[in-house]
């Protein structure tokens, strides 16, 4: 039987069009949808093997680092979230002469899910993933809150966002997951980035930076489920209303800004890495549950992160950073001085 080219070009169009991915209008999502594929038991997972003695507590430059480092591109090369480097490199390396060779070479760990709208202009979420190594007397600093719980938050919104895009919902604007190295050093992975940024840094858009969310502190004993903010208002006053409404309307956690005060003697909104995108007038937001009796002491371990509490503030962070991507204009800086 004879069939006109017309129709056989019909017909190949239309198969093209079922299997073309349609993006999906962001404001039709059911985002808890997508927030459920961050869960406690597979943040969990990934700690116990992060905050590991295998990773020899990350120290950067040393091999426990490297490992760590080869983690993360192997999560993100398996669960097909891309390289904005290219090809397989996932690396943003850093050679020791940038340290004045007080430091061995390391990387910063890099990947992005591109943006449908606005895909030049860039979302960062961040979190350190080396730590203090192993001290003179071979105990082992396993940093399973300082920062492996940054880190693994980090991969679990990565993979929350690619199950979105796998459905047809990508963000309007680029997420760049970004996994610093040297910060416990005096924050030199995120100094080395901003100095050398994958994308320009005037079209940056946000830092939402995490350190150190898997625990509580003294003061919220009888508080749970809180998050120190530190940084939302500082620069954009739009940033600070996203974090407030998305709070109100998901999460319903007690959002603390006792350390955002400027005469705020621990001044933490100066000694993480969002400080290095703040110093360029980039909205940052710095999330943090306080320190304690095992901060940067080898009894940081995992057995002892809350994992509820870390679900929690980690579906937070997904939330606002999907609000932050979708937005028709970016967020304005409107606080700058």
């Amino acid at each position: 039987m004879k069939i006109s080219k017309l129709v056989l070009l019909l017909m190949v169009f239309g198969l093209v069009q079922c299997k073309a991915p349609k993006n999906q209008k962001s404001a039709e999502v059911d985002l808890q949808k997508y927030a459920k594929k961050i869960d406690s038991k597979s943040l969990k997972d990934k700690l116990y093997t992060l905050a590991s003695d295998e990773f020899e507590g990350r120290e950067t430059g040393e091999p426990g680092q490297k490992k760590a480092a080869e983690y993360l591109k192997d999560f993100y090369v398996e669960n097909n979230i891309k390289s904005p480097l290219g090809g397989d490199n996932y690396f943003q390396e850093i050679p020791s002469s940038y340290f004045d060779n007080r430091f061995k070479d390391t990387e910063n760990v890099l990947a992005i899910i591109e943006g449908e709208e606005f895909p030049e202009e860039i979302v960062v979420v961040s979190a350190h993933y080396d730590h203090l190594g192993i001290d003179e007397q071979g105990e082992i600093y396993n940093g399973a809150d300082d920062d492996g719980s940054g880190t693994v938050a980090v991969m679990e919104i990565a993979k929350a966002f690619n199950k979105a895009v796998e459905e047809g919902y990508r963000p309007k604007r680029s997420i760049l997951f970004m996994h610093l190295t040297g910060e416990e050093k005096g924050l030199l992975g995120s100094k080395f980035y901003v100095e050398n940024p994958t994308f320009p840094l005037e079209n940056t858009v946000a830092n939402l930076n995490i350190d150190m969310i898997g625990r509580v502190d003294e003061a919220h004993e009888d508080d749970r489920e809180f998050v120190y903010v530190i940084g939302s208002n500082r620069l954009s006053s739009e940033m600070d209303s996203v974090l407030n409404q998305q709070n109100r309307k998901y999460t319903q956690l007690n959002l603390d800004y006792t350390f955002n005060a400027e005469n705020d003697p621990n001044r933490f909104y100066y000694r993480s890495d969002h400080y290095n995108f703040a110093k360029h007038n980039i909205p940052v937001t710095f999330f943090f549950n306080g320190v304690h009796e095992d901060y940067h002491k080898p009894t940081d371990t995992p057995d002892k992160i809350e994992y509820d509490i870390l679900e929690k503030r980690a579906k937070l962070i997904f939330y606002t950073t999907w609000e932050i991507a979708n937005r028709d204009k970016r967020l304005v800086v409107d606080k700058a001085e």
